[in-house]
Parts: C-alpha cells; sequence; structure tokens
C-alpha cells in the first residue's frame, strides 16, 4: 500500500510519533558514544598508572644492576695484582662481545677478556739500551761493512735477553735485504716473529716481523704468499692480538689493507665487526684519558653514556685516579642488561626503552611514539639514561575495554532496534487503523448509496401509486414490477452483508450436497441474464454440459445458494467494470481432478499492483474509469470466503484496458 495511503488524516500523529523517535535514537547515539570515550579514557588512564609503576619497578632494578656493577668494580680495583688475571677474567666471561672489563692503574692497563680490544691506550715496552746495537749499527751505516756488521748481530741474536734477541734479529734481517739475500731475510723475519710480544722499539717482534715479510714477499712477487700472509695478519690485528696503541693499529691496518681482499676488509673474521671492534676500542681510549685527567686520590664513580660515531658505549668506572676498574658496554651488552630487566617486568607486559640524557634512543623495543607510555628521566632516577615504558601489547591492553565496548554496544544496538520495531509496529498499526477506519466510512457511504437508490425508486412509485396518479393498468404493473424487483435488490443486498457478516464471525453454516456444475451455471445465467438484459449485457456460457455443447457432467460437493452467491457476484462485477463491452463469458472445464469455473470480460480491467488486494474486505480499486462504478467492497472478499470454505481456490489474472477474468477452482466430488 502506497505510504501516502497510510499518511491520510490525522498524519500529523503520525510525523510527530516519528520525529520523537527519532531523537530518541539520536540521543541514544550520542549517550552511548560518551560512554565508549569516557570509558576507553578511563582504560587509559589505568594503563597508564600501570606503565608509571612499571617505570619505577624498571628504574630500581636499573639502579640495582648498575649498583651491583659498581660493588664488583670495587672489588676489582681492590684486588691485589697476583689474584688480578683469575678475577677480572671470570667476571668479563659474563660480558656481551661488545663490553670489555677494564683495569686502570698506574703502571697502565689491562683489558679482559683478553684479544677483545684491538688497541691499547698505551702501551709500555721494556726495550735493551741503543748501546747494544750501537757497534753493529756503526759497521752497517758509517763503514757500510754487511759481513762483519751481520756476524756481530747474529751473535747477539743468540743472547739469552729476548729484546736483545729480538733487536739483533730485526737489524740481521735489514742486512740480509741490503744485501739483496731476500731468501735469508725471510727466514731471519720467521726466526723473530716466533718471539711473540717481545717488544722491538714500541711494537711487538711478530708484528714487526710479520708486516716486513709482506714487503719482502712483494718484492719477490710471491703473490699468492703475500695475499694469505696478508689477510692472517690483518685478522689478527683486528683480534687483538697484540698490545699496540692506536696510531700503530692504523697505520698496520692501513698499510696491510692494500693487499688483502676488499671482503677481509669489511669483515676480519673476529667476534665483533671491524666497525664495532674500533668503536669498543675508541671508548676505551676515552675511559682511559678521563681516568688520567682525574683528581689523585679522589675516590669516585663514574657513569655515563658516550658515542663513537653511531655506536653508543655505557661507561662505568669505579676508583681513584691511582688504581680503578671499569666497564665499558656497547648495544650488545646494554641490551642484555634490559631484556633481565624486562624478565622483573614478566607478569606487567610491558616493553622497555633507552635513550641518552638528551634522549637520543639507543635500545628500543616499541615505536618512537607508542600511544601510551611512562618515561623516567636520568635527573629522576640517577641512572645515566632515560628509560620509557610502554605497553607490550596495548590491544591486549585494551581487550577488556573492547570487550565492554561490544556488550554496551550490543545492548545500545538491542535498544535501538527495539526502538525501530516499536516504531514500525505503532506506526503500521496506526496507519492500519487509519486505513481500515477509511475502508469503513467508504463502505458505509457505498451501502447508504446502494440503499437508497432502490428505496428512493420504490418511495416514488408507492407514492404514485397510492395517490391514484397511475390510470393505465398496464403502467401499474409495471410500476409494480419495477418495485418488486427494488425489493428483490435490496433484499440480496440485506442478505449479502448479514452473510458476510456472518463469515467474518465463522457462524455461517453451509449445507453441502452433491451439485452438478453445468446445471448451475445455466440456472445461474438464465437469472443473471434476466437482472442485466434489459441494460444490453449478454452472458455467453461455454464449456460442459448441455448448455456448453458437450455432453460430460461434473459434480461438487457444495451449498447451492453460496456458491451461486459467489458466482452472481463474479458476473455481477463483470458487468459493472465493463461499461463498453456488453458481453460477459462464462465457462466450466476440468483440470487436474478439479472443475474450474471462468468468468470473463473485456472491461476496464484491474491494476497490477490492486490484484492481490481485489479479495480484502472493503476494498475498491482505483482509478479513473472506476470511480463512479457502485459497490460496496465485499463482494470479492465475500467470493474467497464461500470457495476457501469449499476447499477451493479463487484467482484472477487482468490487464488494465484489457478486461479481467476471474477463476473459480473445485474438487471434483468422489464417486
Amino acid at each position: 500500500m502506497p505510504i501516502n495511503a497510510w499518511l491520510r488524516a490525522p498524519r500529523h500523529l503520525v510525523v510527530l510519533f516519528l520525529g520523537i523517535t527519532l531523537v530518541l535514537i539520536v540521543a541514544l547515539g550520542w549517550l552511548g558514544g560518551r560512554l565508549l570515550q569516557q570509558d576507553r579514557a578511563l582504560e587509559r588512564q589505568r594503563v597508564q598508572d600501570r606503565l608509571e609503576l612499571a617505570a619505577d619497578r624498571a628504574a630500581a632494578a636499573f639502579t640495582r644492576r648498575l649498583a651491583a656493577i659498581e660493588d664488583s668494580l670495587a672489588r676489582l680495583s681492590a684486588t691485589p695484582q697476583s689474584e688480578l688475571p683469575i678475577a677480572a677474567g671470570r667476571y668479563a666471561d659474563q660480558l656481551a662481545s661488545d663490553a670489555l672489563l677494564v683495569v686502570l692503574t698506574a703502571d697502565g692497563l689491562e683489558s679482559f677478556p683478553k684479544g677483545r680490544l684491538i688497541y691499547h691506550p698505551v702501551t709500555s715496552p721494556e726495550v735493551p739500551p741503543a748501546s747494544v746495537f750501537a757497534r753493529g749499527e756503526a759497521l752497517e751505516f758509517r763503514e757500510r761493512d754487511y759481513e762483519r756488521a751481520g756476524r756481530l748481530f747474529r751473535s747477539l741474536a743468540q743472547s739469552d735477553d729476548p729484546a736483545v734477541r729480538a733487536g739483533a734479529l730485526l737489524r740481521l734481517a735489514r742486512i740480509h735485504r741490503k744485501a739483496d739475500r731476500l731468501d735469508a731475510a725471510l727466514a731471519v723475519y720467521a726466526d723473530l716473529a716466533q718471539l711473540g710480544d717481545t717488544p722491538v722499539g714500541e711494537l711487538p717482534a711478530e708484528l714487526v716481523a710479520r708486516f716486513a715479510r709482506l714487503t719482502v714477499l712483494e718484492e719477490l712477487s710471491r703473490v699468492a704468499e703475500l695475499q694469505l700472509e696478508a689477510d692472517s695478519l690483518y685478522a689478527d690485528l683486528y683480534a687483538g692480538r697484540w698490545q699496540i696503541t692506536r696510531a700503530g693499529f692504523r697505520f698496520h691496518t692501513q698499510e696491510v689493507g692494500r693487499y688483502v681482499g676488499s671482503d677481509i676488509v669489511h669483515d676480519p673474521g673476529n667476534s665483533m665487526s671491524a666497525h664495532k671492534a674500533v668503536a669498543l676500542a675508541e671508548g676505551v681510549d676515552r675511559l682511559w684519558r678521563d681516568w688520567r685527567s682525574g683528581q689523585p686520590d679522589t675516590r669516585s664513580v663514574d657513569r655515563r653514556i658516550v658515542w663513537v660515531g653511531d655506536d653508543p658505549f655505557l661507561i662505568i668506572r669505579v676508583g681513584s685516579s691511582r688504581s680503578a676498574a671499569g666497564i665499558i658496554a656497547g648495544a650488545g651488552q646494554l641490551d642484555d642488561w634490559l631484556t633481565q630487566v624486562e624478565l622483573t617486568q614478566a607478569t606487567d607486559g610491558v616493553a622497555l626503552a633507552i635513550a641518552d640524557v638528551q634522549g637520543k634512543p639507543i635500545i628500543s623495543r616499541f615505536s618512537d611514539q607508542p600511544e601510551v607510555q611512562a618515561r623516567r628521566a636520568a635527573a629522576e632516577t640517577g641512572l645515566p639514561l632515560t628509560l620509557r615504558v610502554a605497553s607490550a601489547s596495548l590491544d591486549a591492553d585494551f581487550i577488556q575495554l573492547a570487550e565492554r565496548r561490544r556488550v554496551m554496544l550490543l545492548g545500545m544496538s538491542v535498544v535501538a532496534l527495539l526502538v525501530l520495531v516499536s516504531l514500525y509496529a505503532v506506526t503500521r498499526g496506526v496507519t492500519r487503523e487509519l486505513e481500515a477506519a477509511r475502508l469503513k466510512s467508504d463502505f458505509v457511504a457505498a451501502v447508504s448509496h446502494e440503499f437508497r437508490t432502490p428505496l428512493t425508486s420504490m418511495r416514488q412509485l408507492t407514492e404514485l401509486l397510492i395517490a391514484g396518479r397511475v390510470a393505465s393498468a398496464e403502467r401499474r404493473a409495471l410500476y409494480y414490477n419495477v418495485i418488486n424487483r427494488e425489493s428483490e435488490r435490496l433484499h440480496r443486498l440485506v442478505e449479502g452483508l448479514l452473510d458476510f457478516g456472518r463469515m467474518e464471525a465463522g457462524a455461517l453454516e453451509f449445507h453441502l450436497e452433491d451439485i452438478e456444475v453445468g446445471a448451475l451455471v445455466r440456472e445461474l445465467v438464465d437469472e443473471f441474464q434476466q437482472e442485466v438484459g434489459e441494460r444490453g449485457y449478454e452472458i455467453v456460457l461455454n464449456g460442459g454440459g448441455e448448455g456448453g455443447g458437450g455432453a460430460d457432467t461434473y459434480t461438487v460437493r457444495a451449498d447451492d445458494e453460496a456458491l451461486k452467491r459467489a458466482l452472481w457476484n463474479l458476473l455481477d462485477n463483470a458487468v459493472k467494470y465493463s461499461p463498453d463491452c456488453k458481453t460477459v463469458w462464462i465457462d466450466e472445464t476440468p483440470e487436474n481432478g478439479c472443475i474450474a469455473i471462468r468468468v470473463r470480460d473485456r472491461g476496464v480491467g484491474i491494476a497490477r499492483a490492486d490484484q492481490k488486494a481485489v479479495f480484502q474486505k472493503f476494498f475498491r480499486g482505483r482509478g479513473r474509469q472506476i470511480d463512479g462504478v457502485k459497490g460496496t467492497g465485499i463482494g470479492l472478499a465475500m467470493v474467497r470466503h464461500i470457495v476457501e470454505a469449499h476447499g477451493g481456490e479463487v484467482q484472477v489474472e487482468s490487464e488494465p484496458g484489457a478486461g479481467s477474468t476471474f477463476t473459480v477452482r473445485l474438487p471434483l466430488a468422489s464417486d
């Protein structure tokens, strides 16, 4: 049914109700949104409070970790020199690959584990006095007597002092090179290399010998052997094999790097990359220089982050300017300590990040800008770094919020749905009541009109007859016939209304008996033809039975009067809505155990939108061609009641302007 038909007066009540409902839904949505915002703010605050507590616990754990390290360093700085290597080595074994333990004394610096520091801030080699080699160098340089000089250096090479032997072998090899005895020089350098860390000048004998061999091998054009020895020497330099200064390290790595392959230059083969190893050594160098610049006999604790290029190092030093112990820890060691601190916070589900005092990131377990985080600056904690704490999984923290939000949304959705359903039900009920009231009003008007017409005719004719104004007996007989016909019409109308009321109430009883359909239809057609013949209408009977040209008869169980009334209503409708074509066709044919009685006309037809509603009570089609047609709107509803009470069905097929066909199907009576 069109919405404009639903919203007839008093439509303002429906519009008002719709407006109130819309306001209610909007208010409900706004309130739900505000509740969700407040709930999220409360949940965020709860997470923030938990992170603040976790940050305090993490800062305390870091403080305890550093305090334990400082205690260990204080004990190491006081350990006797004879016990220091064992104690320091045991402690250094716990460090990561980018961390070093250093012990600083007035005599120099020792690092642990051994071999991890690729160059040292200071070395103090013990070299023999120059006078030991003065006579040989005079023969070599002033007198150019290489034979005598060689014999002298060879004799010194037998000395019990390793430093003297190292110095003599270095000079003997030089004599062989000047004499162009390169193979002999290589042999002497090999002997010199066996002296290991024995100082030659400020460098270890092995380093001096292996570096010199490269030059000799280059002169001999022994490329393969040169490549092999250069790669080995380069790797040993980065492995911290010798205690050399930064200047010595840079010189030798630069010179040896001319002989090695590019892959060796970028990866010398030690546990750290070349870049990391250099950075660690540079950090130790800074530690040494800072310690040497301290005040004598002043015991202090130094904790700070230093950057060597892009590499951060935490320096912790405990002791005085006379002796101290320290740790220089790179990002790997800091990461290990951070992991240990996180383990203490495992039940809190947090992740940590650290930065230097200026806020430059060092290690982070989460994004740079987490939605919720807690921060502890170095000034607050006394730590040499800034600590940040965030949730390891913010979604997991908000899972309870999400659950509450789902429940809240579900509740609001149910309320909104109930409001909408109630809105629909009320609107539907109101519009149906309005429609029913309209239909009843139309019905009363139609019935009043149907009664008024025959009553008016009967009254006029009766008044004429009573007044004696009809002189002709033929005219009086005609008037009597009209009065009789109109009274019959009123009788059918009244009986129809009464029967329809009984049908609606379920109180009408049908008396079923075997009825021959063809005879019933013929009788009905004869009666109806008399009714409409004067108006020029013709009822054409086709189909089975004697009148239809067939010999078969079909029997149904039916109430004779009720079935006639149903078919009469169909014929009456066909005549009413066929103003131009004065012929109506009726036939009966068997179909699948039923008898189908069809009433067909070529009238105005029924709109497709109205075809489903024509069998409803009080419904009358709308259109310019049928607005003036008389009727009560219960004829087709009565047809449906009667046919369905007989176990049958009624259907309509129609096209506007082409007419309509109503089909009544009734089950045949069993033999």
